[in-house]
């Protein structure tokens, strides 16, 4: 397993990271880290033999994470802010119809599977509304209030 970054690499977080528990002094599902931060890379290991864990310090919350390969980019690589993240709750803006058949009203909620900010017309999600998973772009949909 060959790791994608380096100690002292300068990376972006791409997701909000919350304490899974591992954190001392702070309650699970706290938050750490916002997404879209920059920290440096401060070690290399691994889990389960199976993923590589990036010990990463994020000098503006003065925080130290690990983070999987995957929560993380280098950050010299372009970045596009996203107004919805994993696990958001959402709500389409309109209906929401393939092929002329309406799939999702203004009044169903769905949750963010993914975040798609690499498509070329903006940014879109995978979000599942009852009984399927649609991809949507950003602009047809809404936070739901808690």
């Amino acid at each position: 397993m060959r790791a994608a970054f380096d100690y002292g690499d300068e990376v972006r977080v791409m997701r909000n990271v919350r304490n899974d528990g591992t954190y001392p002094g702070l309650e699970m599902g706290a938050p750490l880290v916002k997404r879209g931060s920059v920290g440096y890379v401060q070690s290399v290991g691994t889990y389960l033999q199976d993923y590589t864990i990036y010990g990463v310090h994020f000098l503006h919350e003065d925080v130290l994470v690990g983070c999987k390969e995957e929560e993380l980019l280098l950050a010299s690589e372009p970045w596009v802010e996203s107004e919805f993240e994993f696990r958001d709750k959402v709500r389409a803006k309109n209906r929401l119809a393939v092929d002329g058949k309406v799939l999702v009203e203004p009044t169903d909620q769905g949750e963010v599977l993914k975040v798609l900010r690499d498509m070329p017309s903006g940014v879109h999600y995978h979000v599942r509304f009852p009984g399927r998973t649609l991809l949507v772009p950003e602009n047809a949909l809404a936070a739901v209030e808690d």
